[in-house]
């Protein structure tokens, strides 16, 4: 569904054609103009932008939400990452958000992460829940284990479950790994 909320190029795009507008009008009648004509497509153009600055819509919230746990991961910061992790998360692996964070916690303590990047995100919102299918690729630390034992870089695809909060804020209510290297996987087969 278009919004005028997620960009604000179609607003900006027609502060434009009504600048054109008010060009024309200008010149056809002469004796009609006034200097706050020109306040039209100024204030605009300025509704565009500060539309899109000041509300966050659903797939926008999403999206920063997925560059945190991105970002958190790249940084072994657990505590970024428990903040959008839901109260009651659960998936085929951890119990509970306190499992997950734990085992978190075990294994980026070894300074695993290099870096990670987002390679696909798609995104189904259906208030108050939604799905994400992520693709990212993950290179790993020269001295870390699985670089070690295995491969520099994965590309990692999962499946994450997000819930909305009575403070309209998503959180990671699931997350379930699909696949590594195009080869299927779950929980149960990673270390």
């Amino acid at each position: 569904m278009f919004s005028f909320f997620e960009q604000p190029w179609t607003l900006f795009i027609i502060a434009v054609a009504v600048l054109y507008a008010i060009f024309r009008l200008r010149s056809i009648f002469p004796k009609k103009r006034r200097w706050w004509q020109w306040l039209i497509p100024v204030l605009i153009a300025v509704s565009a932008f500060g539309l899109d600055w000041i509300i966050q819509t659903d797939f926008e919230k999403i999206n920063t939400l997925i560059y945190t746990g991105i970002k958190a991961v790249e940084e072994e910061e657990t505590s970024a990452i428990e903040a959008i992790v839901s109260a009651d998360y659960q998936d085929s692996r951890h119990s509970s958000k306190e499992h997950l964070i734990a085992h978190g916690r075990r294994e980026l303590s070894q300074s695993l992460v290099e870096e990670s990047k987002k390679l696909s995100l798609q995104l189904e919102i259906s208030p108050p829940t939604a799905t994400v299918d992520l693709i990212v690729i993950v290179k790993f630390e020269e001295d870390s284990y699985v670089a070690q034992n295995y491969k520099q870089s994965l590309i990692v695809e999962a499946k994450l479950y997000l819930q909305k909060e009575p403070d309209k804020k998503w959180l990671i209510n699931r997350v379930e790994i699909l696949k590594i290297d195009n080869q299927p996987v779950n929980w149960r087969q990673i270390r």
